[in-house]
């Protein structure tokens, strides 16, 4: 059984939605519903929302807000976000088959009062994901993101190379799949970072238009870390490794931390302009999260 989780900006609710959705008590009952199985998360057109399907996310358990009767946690897993918003609707036509049955768009809002929490279909939540992921499996993208035989392993080939309708029917498949969820964040967090590396600031692109940088996890994903791109850094291999390593790391203002005395002699030319704050998104929003540079950086302290 799958769910719709509606979000927005400024909600007032206690959210962090790749870790938990905060609810009132009147969703409980639905909310029990979808514990151990998969929901999408929209963002209705209220609070400058983008009035669109944006993530996906696994429902792990449910847990009372201790601070504030009557409320609750959903704990999430596996989240996801997608590689472009997926409308609402397209025209008059509806991804939800609820909203589609109305048969009339000016009572859908009325319909959906209430209902921030709802079941949707197995095949409309299929359809949707499917169409979030699009870019991630498109075979155009596949030696860019690494999804070439090359990089994988033949049972991720099938769900890459199957057709749209197919690899709707193992949508599951495909969310739980790390090398697929490791393309999109490899594709998000590059794209942000505009292919430079945020170390040196240099761009190569090879062949097949893919770049030489890689995304780097800041807080793991083996410790709990989500795939979106606050939580990335794109790297070049070798500043890469020493990341991972924690022998280097970043300030709450972006700036470089070396571990120079663990640093081959003739790697530390990469870090000339360790002063210097580090190639950044345009867009401040898709800036490492200070929460998950200081867990990175409590690593680095401890090497």
């Amino acid at each position: 059984m799958k769910g719709i989780f509606d979000t927005k900006p400024d909600s007032g609710y206690d959210d962090e939605i790749t870790r938990r959705y905060h609810f009132p008590r009147q969703y409980r009952e639905v909310a029990e519903r979808l514990v151990g199985d998969w929901i999408i998360y929209r963002e209705p057109q209220r609070n400058r929302g983008r009035r669109s399907y944006i993530a996906v996310a696994r429902l792990s358990r449910l847990e009372s807000d201790p601070a504030r009767q009557g409320f609750s946690y959903a704990m999430m897993s596996e989240y996801l976000p997608f590689d472009r918003p997926v409308p609402f609707a397209g025209g008059s036509s509806y991804a939800e088959a609820a909203l589609r049955e109305l048969n009339d768009p000016s009572r859908v809002g009325a319909y959906l009062q209430g209902k921030s929490v709802r079941i949707i279909s197995d095949a409309d939540f299929a359809a949707i994901v499917r169409a979030g992921l699009d870019e991630t499996l498109s075979p155009e993208n596949a030696l860019r993101l690494e999804l070439d035989p090359s990089h994988v392993d033949s049972d991720t080939l099938d769900l890459v190379r199957a057709p749209p309708d197919e690899q709707a029917r193992r949508i599951e498949q495909i969310l739980l799949n790390r090398k697929i969820r490791d393309a999109s964040f490899r594709r998000q967090v590059c794209d942000a970072y505009d292919d430079r590396c945020a170390v040196t600031g240099l761009r190569i692109i090879n062949g097949g238009g893919r770049a030489e940088v890689q995304a780097a996890h800041i807080w793991s994903v083996a410790l709990g870390g989500p795939d979106v791109v606050q939580n990335g850094l794109a790297l070049s291999g070798t500043a890469h490794w020493l990341f991972d390593r924690h022998l280097i790391s970043l300030t709450d203002d972006y700036r470089l931390l070396v571990s120079h005395n663990k640093i081959p002699a003739e790697l530390r030319d990469l870090f000339a302009k360790q002063m210097d704050r580090i190639h950044l998104p345009k867009d401040e929003k898709l800036w490492p999260h200070p929460a998950y540079v200081a867990r990175h950086r409590e690593a680095f302290s401890s090497v």
